[in-house]
């Protein structure tokens, strides 16, 4: 590690870097590479070859991946997108940006995901797209749907911010046959400093989502080098992927059954620790499945207790409050009851590759104390 001094259990969240990441970044410099290069590319190629899927197509951030998915599957002004308002309000920007409307649906309280029945219950004759948000890093079972989809001009964009590397049965997240997108921003399983990644279906897909990423240029940077102009097939935006952002993410990738293998260790180590505390329901995310991204539970009493542990150190958070309270999206508030109940409950726990078991008690012994003096443990 090349950091100088460990987070522990005072973070939430924090990056965390094996070692090699600066030798990567630094090649990249020493070339002259940093751009979108050979380097992005690479990173692109290997990506697809983890999932086991033809093709991957990097972006700056998974806001950008939304975006531009959404874009490339026709999804425009006068559609819906059903999406779970428990969600970063990144994914309902990127409805708004390709000019859809959002319609909010629940999510289970005890995964904190959608269902089959919350997305089917919501579709109208003018939903364009279903993004399902697959929170925490739980695979969303969504067979249902893409059962009665099937045939339909309604596109599946998986938000899987949280979940690279986990799986769906015998397959990684993204290698389902839906739109995915992914985020390597700097504390997700994978990251890249900042970044994203689209998955596309089809070929066609791969080719719009690379011409949209780069302003509507029909032609690589390679073949620019090579004529006197360029053509402009449509609208797009400056989306790509640096070379230096992609280095660090090769880097990553090199380690990442270490980081599968210690984010399920610490997990359920956490899961261990929680166990005999009645007043406490840990938020499942199936960590045989998962690559855990959060660490989350519902408690009493969630605003008391999360003032108290910060006061004595320790790093939780709350992840998210629902979007269709938020003022910018009070035009799509609908009645969500489960949502609006675990909102007022949530409280996510520090989880990071920097912590160790002994820091995982520590927070775990500061929420039980917490909790018998508020009366609840």
């Amino acid at each position: 590690m090349t950091t100088t001094a460990r987070p522990g259990a005072g973070r939430n969240a924090s990056p965390y870097l094996y070692g090699q990441e600066a030798a990567a970044v630094a090649r990249v410099l020493e070339a002259g590479q940093y751009g979108h290069t050979e380097v992005t590319e690479e990173f692109e190629r290997r990506i697809a070859a983890f999932l086991g899927v033809p093709d991957a197509v990097a972006v700056m951030s998974c806001t950008a991946a939304l975006h531009t998915a959404l874009l490339a599957a026709d999804v425009g002004p006068g559609h819906e997108v059903i999406v779970p308002s428990m969600t970063f309000c990144a994914t309902v920007q990127a409805i708004l940006a390709v000019g859809a409307t959002p319609r909010f649906v629940d999510v289970d309280p005890g995964t904190l995901c959608v269902t089959d029945q919350h997305v089917m219950d919501a579709v109208t004759e003018n939903t364009a797209a279903v993004v399902p948000v697959l929170f925490g890093g739980r695979a969303v079972d969504l067979s249902r749907v893409r059962k009665e989809l099937t045939g339909s001009h309604i596109a599946i964009v998986e938000d899987a911010a949280h979940a690279f590397g986990s799986r769906y049965g015998a397959r990684r997240v993204g290698a389902t046959g839906d739109l995915t997108c992914f985020s390597f921003g700097p504390i997700k399983n994978l990251t890249c400093g900042q970044g994203g990644m689209v998955i596309p279906r089809t070929r066609e897909e791969a080719d719009t989502v690379r011409r949209i990423r780069l302003l509507g240029v029909v032609q690589s940077q390679a073949e620019r080098a090579e004529t006197t102009s360029y053509r402009v097939a449509g609208l797009g935006l400056r989306y790509q992927l640096s070379g230096i952002n992609a280095a660090i993410g090769l880097a990553q990738l090199d380690r990442f059954d270490q980081t599968e293998r210690t984010r399920r260790t610490l997990w359920r180590a956490y899961r261990r620790a929680l166990g005999p505390l009645d007043a406490v329901t840990l938020i499942d995310v199936d960590p045989d499945r998962s690559v855990p991204h959060l660490c989350q539970v519902r408690v009493p009493h969630r605003d008391d207790v999360f003032a108290q542990l910060r006061a004595q150190g320790i790093g939780v958070g709350v992840h998210y409050p629902p979007n269709h309270l938020q003022p910018a999206f009070s035009t799509w508030r609908r009645a969500l009851s489960a949502t609006e109940q675990v909102a007022g409950e949530i409280l996510t726990l520090p989880f990071h590759l920097h912590l160790t078991e002994r820091d995982i008690d520590q927070v775990v012994t500061a929420l039980e104390q917490v909790l018998k003096s508020a009366g609840a443990a």
